[in-house]
């Protein structure tokens, strides 16, 4: 039996934050797109667009992100549901965010779909976003900025082989600290964590003292998470 209901049904979207980040320029970016079409055609946005009556809200964004910039495989994390009632020009649309983090030479970007163009930018100098982007891009960094406080991320940003002073500076680049990390501090409370190997290797062609290498233990930092709700990792 067909059934009709009484209420009006807002429109439903999904929105990207693919943040970026690459050892090499050690700046925090994300992932935006110029609009091809109209509302706020050539403005700059975030990858996303309207879910589909047989699709789920993870399988939507995965679709746009993939539509939109070419990008697939990436995991993406529940941000924020953004509702307000006149926050899209064309009606009545609820848009619920996502955000992933990835390697900058992960991925190649190509426009494609509704974007005319599609470029990595710094996340201190973003452009004027179309509909309520600038919220949304606050809420995840915000959202990315007290994660790190309390849970190692990020590891999977950096070379399989890496000094201690890179995950530093990954690190400051994502809090956008006025100051520096203290590193002897930083150094103490990431090795205590048990997540790190030290290997017999050392920095090579570096003018300063060839600092020792370390990579990743991801399956103790599994271990951890498992035992632990909540990393004691303050790195203040």
């Amino acid at each position: 039996m067909s059934y009709t209901y009484k209420y009006p049904r807002p429109a439903l979207t999904v929105d990207c934050v693919v943040f970026g980040y690459s050892s090499s320029n050690a700046n925090l970016q994300v992932l935006l797109i110029q609009r091809g079409i109209e509302p706020y055609k050539g403005a700059w946005a975030l990858p996303g667009g309207f879910v589909n009556m047989d699709e789920d809200l993870e399988t939507a964004a995965k679709r746009e992100l993939q539509e939109e910039t070419g990008v697939c495989n990436v995991f993406l994390e529940q941000l924020f549901t953004f509702s307000a009632p006149q926050r899209d020009p064309r009606g009545r649309v609820v848009s619920v965010a996502y955000y992933a983090l990835i390697p900058l030479d992960s991925v190649q970007p190509k426009a494609a779909d509704d974007a005319d163009n599609v470029a990595w930018y710094n996340v201190n100098k973003l452009p004027p976003l179309a509909f309520d982007h600038s919220l949304i891009m606050d809420t995840a960094l915000r959202r990315l900025r007290a994660k790190v406080r309390y849970q190692p991320i990020g590891f999977e940003l950096l070379p399989p082989k890496f000094p201690l002073s890179a995950l530093r500076i990954l690190y400051q680049s994502i809090l956008n600290l006025d100051k520096p990390l203290e590193k002897r501090n930083f150094r103490k409370k990431i090795l205590k964590l048990g997540i790190l190997n030290p290997l017999d290797e050392y920095q090579q062609g570096v003018a300063h003292r060839a600092a020792r290498l370390y990579s990743f233990d991801k399956q103790k930092y599994e271990q951890l998470q498992k035992r632990e709700a909540v990393l004691s990792f303050d790195l203040f």
